[in-house]
């Protein structure tokens, strides 16, 4: 369900297992302090565990740590930093063993899971112990009407173009429109050679194209796979999106190796001025642009189903945070907490990572220095953040299971009628 009202969005996501996800533009209160001392524990140490370290400017992370450390004596915080994959894989085993650091970085995708675990603690009820006011958390993340992840910074999945190949084919602007887009893809294509309209990753392996490239259409203008929380794949609103995404694979505009294909290659392939158009993560920009600084290229809005003229979901993906349940030192992890979102520190933080901040009030210095991120933040706050899939059960599989049948239906061996059929069948089993 999706709710939109004046001055807040509300983004709910419920189901048998009464998962949800709340996104809350807050109304500015001020966030509690974080600089008093290590309060009745004393001196004690605190491991966490995240992939954002080695994603950010070498030493910056770091750096924000030490200014917790100071601001708070007698805490001291070990970072174990590692890539998105093997920081998954520890927690999971950590989840398993019963041993997870005490502040984790978190996927929302994995939130789910962890809490029906009991191995990630009850945010909620931290906030109530330690008085924090969350009215500044630009949205949380919650199982059974309780707080288990605070996105800290949000990478929004806008639209890039190649701006060179777009006015080769003779299209002057980027697509509002689905019926632009179709348009624009298909003269694209046309130049020939080995260039494509647009590329669509749907790599079994890393199913998550399902999530960014495929619902996102579903998103964008506005509507939902999900009904009272239970699966809806067969509406209207994901037919509509699947049959326009069929369509322009039978035009042969969508770049050929789809089905191996995962995020990092379809970035590689607009990074290479091989594709006309992607759908993708700011967190890429600089990457982009570093890779081949010769590359024209634009961000603009997802296009939206012809007549749509409401707000438009935009896909996102954040760094979260939670606290172990095994921590011992749950106030001091919750002080970590607390400080990565107070206001002046998620501002320094997303203007690292180049992401928007988690912090209602905070904004990253680049939207007023980069002309791309500039445009992204309107996006951002003309738009409402939009991932159904955060805060389900066992996401990814539920991903990858609509991507085999996608697979199957582009492929031709079945209608794309009977593969969302098929999906909606198989996500029953697993709410």
């Amino acid at each position: 369900m999706i709710t939109v009202g004046r001055g807040r969005r509300v983004l709910k996501v419920a189901g048998a297992a009464a998962a949800a996800v709340t996104v809350l533009g807050a109304a500015g209160c001020a966030a509690g302090d974080s600089g008093a001392e290590g309060g009745d524990e004393g001196d004690v140490t605190i491991e966490f565990a995240q992939w954002w370290e080695p994603e950010l400017p070498d030493g910056e992370f770091r750096a924000l740590i030490d200014e917790f450390e100071d601001a708070n004596p007698g805490v001291t915080v070990e970072l174990v930093s590692g890539p998105y994959a093997s920081t998954k894989e520890q927690l999971f085993a950590g989840a398993a063993s019963g041993t997870m650091p005490d502040v984790v970085g978190l996927d929302g995708a994995w939130v789910n899971d962890f809490a029906s675990q009991g191995v990630i603690a009850d945010l909620s009820a931290l906030m109530e112990e330690f008085g924090y006011d969350d009215g500044e958390l630009a949205s949380q993340i919650q199982v059974d009407g309780s707080t288990y992840m605070i996105p800290v910074v949000n990478f929004v999945y806008p639209m890039f173009t190649n701006d060179t190949l777009l006015a080769e084919a003779g299209v002057t602007a980027p697509p509002a429109t689905r019926s632009e887009f179709a348009d624009a893809a298909s003269k694209v294509s046309a130049l020939g050679g080995d260039v494509s309209g647009w590329v669509l990753p749907l790599s079994l392996e890393a199913p998550n194209g399902v999530q960014n490239d495929v619902m996102s259409w579903v998103w964008a203008s506005g509507g939902s796979m999900l009904k009272d929380g239970q699966p809806d794949l067969t509406n209207d609103d994901v037919t509509s999106a699947v049959d326009f995404i069929g369509g322009m694979w039978d035009d042969g505009s969508i770049a050929s190796g789809s089905f191996t294909m995962k995020e990092q290659d379809k970035v590689e392939e607009f990074t290479n001025g091989r594709v006309g158009m992607m759908i993708d993560s700011l967190a890429h920009i600089n990457l982009i642009r570093e890779t081949n600084p010769d590359l024209t290229f634009s961000i603009s809005a997802l296009p939206a189903e012809d007549g749509y003229d409401g707000e438009r979901g935009i896909p996102y993906a954040s760094w979260g945070i939670g606290v172990a349940e095994n921590s011992e030192h749950k106030e001091a992890a919750f002080k970590l907490v607390e400080f990565l979102m107070s206001q002046e520190t998620n501002s320094e933080l997303s203007t690292m990572a180049k992401a928007f901040p988690g912090n209602s009030e905070s904004v990253p210095d680049f939207v007023n220095d980069d002309e791309l991120f500039k445009k992204a933040f309107e996006i951002y706050q003309a738009g409402y953040p939009a991932n159904e899939f955060t805060g389900l059960p066992v996401a990814e599989d539920l991903m990858r299971q609509l991507g085999e049948q996608l697979q199957a239906a582009f492929d031709g061996q079945q209608s794309i009628d009977e593969a969302l059929k098929k999906a909606q069948e198989s996500w029953m089993k697993e709410f």
